[in-house]
């Protein structure tokens, strides 16, 4: 049995200070649906009146078991496909 999956844009505005807020709240966002399953390391931001400059909020790197990254586009610290929180 194939499942045909389809990609879809939600575009929701918000207001925040700057580019760099933008892209936390858009990440914090995408991980909080992937409970439904959703792969949103796709997810990009945009100025409302330039919305055809894109910021990439995901690294989506190609790893080598063929995932994507799913740290921040600008992380230090190896690919993962997901962030590791660490224990206290």
């Amino acid at each position: 049995m194939t499942i045909n999956l389809s990609r879809y844009v939600i575009h929701l505005p918000i207001v925040t200070s700057d580019l760099a807020r933008a892209r936390i709240l858009a990440r914090t966002a995408a991980r909080t649906m992937a409970f439904l399953g959703a792969d949103a390391r796709g997810t990009t931001v945009s100025e409302e009146h330039n919305q055809d400059v894109r910021h990439r909020v995901f690294c989506g790197r190609l790893m080598a078991d063929g995932r994507r990254c799913g740290l921040r586009v600008d992380h230090d610290i190896p690919c993962t496909r997901r962030v590791r929180r660490r224990s206290i």
